[in-house]
């Protein structure tokens, strides 16, 4: 049997190997997956995708221990923690993240305070040359260096 290693909160459900579910996931304290899920989950609270659990789609969770794998997009997570021999393909938004020695994560990782998606704007880009720029600074305050 499971043994919840979160002390915060019950085991809510399991989805347990050699089972396959296709939907939406709603639970409040703690989910296990060791199973196949295709689809989306939202929660406020913990899922815990076991070595054999597998995972296609969009991940909301707050905290997420992953041992299997999961494809797709984790978003809006407070911590996520890939164990070694975990992985994870896609896209991944969170605030924190443990990666164990072993674990594969590949694809987008985007880190902030929220969890939420940052947007990243584009580097500036110049076609002035270093003389056009001293030009200009000469210009605008008057001065010369001479060297």
């Amino acid at each position: 049997m499971f043994k919840n290693d979160d002390a915060r909160g019950e085991l809510n459900g399991f989805l347990d190997s050699g089972s396959h579910l296709v939907g939406d996931l709603r639970f409040d304290d703690t989910f296990r997956v060791d199973g196949r899920f295709e689809g989306r989950i939202h929660s406020s609270g913990r899922l815990v995708v076991g070595d054999s659990g597998e995972i296609e789609g969009e991940v909301h969770v707050a905290h997420i221990h992953v041992a299997g794998t999961i494809r797709g997009t984790v978003a809006d997570a407070e911590k996520v923690e890939i164990a070694a021999g975990g992985k994870i393909y896609g896209e991944l938004r969170t605030r924190s993240l443990i990666v164990a020695d072993g674990a594969v994560l590949e694809g987008n990782c985007s880190m902030d305070e929220s969890g939420q998606k940052t947007r990243s704007e584009p580097e500036p880009t110049t076609t002035e040359t270093p003389e056009k720029i001293a030009q200009e600074a000469i210009e605008t305050t008057g001065t010369k260096e001479v060297a």
